[in-house]
């Protein structure tokens, strides 16, 4: 039984569309190679430019609300500045990732640098799990001893506060939200317009009650947000570093309406689908030619349904004749 070499590389080629098909003389198989590719550099420049407006009015809060927290002695505002803190760096890393993704492919990086994006994004939310741990021990502390907290300067810091992150998350609103990055972004300033929320409710109770504990009791809801995001933010970063199927793609699906929809095609094996970002998903596959049929004609049309069908804009198609000797074709 002759050897499949079932590990087919996509180079990046210059090109917006192509598809491309070859023979080899292995045995009595013809195999066909094809490549489709589609990019969108616009969206690109355009989440660079709003993911670096973001980060410049993260920063300038986070300086601020550090500066009030400490004066008021409020752990809420301390622990949403820490979380801020995150969430600049996390906005300056994925700016300077977007920058250099757009870097072209070379002969070490044959995809190119698009994937550092989901390096960072994986960072970013390994970072709020510390950071989420920081504020649950500092409010045990604050359960243990108390600190008196200024409730005025407290809620003027977080209306400022809740202000700026509504202009920020203005700005990244209308981002590609496919991309992890912006995402990421999206959620993490959403999550601070939730914890200033929780500021605001928190210094109206001190200022009318006096009743400190709430600071701490409130700032525990803020490590719960930032958790939530940080768990999202991990999980599908790691589905993309270790080559998961791209979210919402059934490969049995896949594998049956190809040979549905196609006449030329009785079968498909060896389907291999993965991301190179949350928005580039790719896809490498076997098919087997249906009796009589063109293999030539194979490689478009497969092309073709996997981009209307499945959103699947690059892949690597393999054809093997009606009677291959695959052992997935038996």
């Amino acid at each position: 039984m002759p050897d499949h070499d079932h590990t087919q590389l996509d180079l990046p080629k210059p090109s917006g569309n192509e598809s491309a098909g070859h023979e080899h003389g292995a045995g009595n198989h013809s195999h066909g190679e094809g490549h489709h590719h589609g990019h969108s550099h616009g969206a690109g420049v355009t989440d660079e430019r709003r993911m670096g407006w973001a980060f410049i009015i993260i920063f300038i809060f986070m300086v601020i609300e550090v500066i009030g927290g400490l004066m008021a002695g409020s752990l809420a505002l301390l622990a949403d500045a820490g979380h801020m803190v995150s969430d600049a760096a996390a906005l300056g890393m994925s700016w300077l990732a977007l920058r250099l993704g757009k870097r072209a492919a070379d002969a070490d990086r044959t995809y190119g640098y698009r994937r550092l994006e989901v390096l960072v994004a994986f960072v970013n939310g390994c970072t709020l799990f510390a950071i989420a741990a920081w504020v649950v021990y500092e409010a045990i502390r604050r359960f243990a001893a108390p600190v008196e907290v200024l409730g005025g300067p407290m809620l003027v810091v977080a209306i400022v506060g809740l202000l700026a992150n509504i202009v920020a998350f203005l700005v990244l609103n209308g981002g590609n939200r496919e991309n992890l990055n912006v995402r990421s972004a999206w959620l993490h300033v959403l999550g601070d317009l939730l914890g200033f929320v929780v500021a605001i409710i928190a210094a109206g109770v001190i200022l009318l009650t006096g009743w400190s504990p709430i600071d701490p009791i409130l700032s525990v809801l803020v490590a719960v947000l930032i958790l939530k995001s940080a768990f999202e933010i991990v999980k599908s970063s790691a589905q993309i570093l270790l080559e998961g199927t791209p979210p919402g793609l059934d490969l049995s699906v896949l594998r049956a309406d190809l040979a549905a929809a196609l006449p030329a095609v009785a079968e498909v094996h060896h389907v291999h689908a993965w991301s190179l970002t949350a928005e580039q998903p790719m896809v490498t596959l076997h098919v087997r030619c249906a009796p009589g049929a063109d293999p030539s004609s194979i490689i478009p049309a497969v092309n073709q349904r996997l981009k209307e069908r499945f959103g699947i804009s690059h892949s690597t198609i393999q054809v093997d004749p009606e009677d291959c000797q695959d052992e997935d074709c038996r």
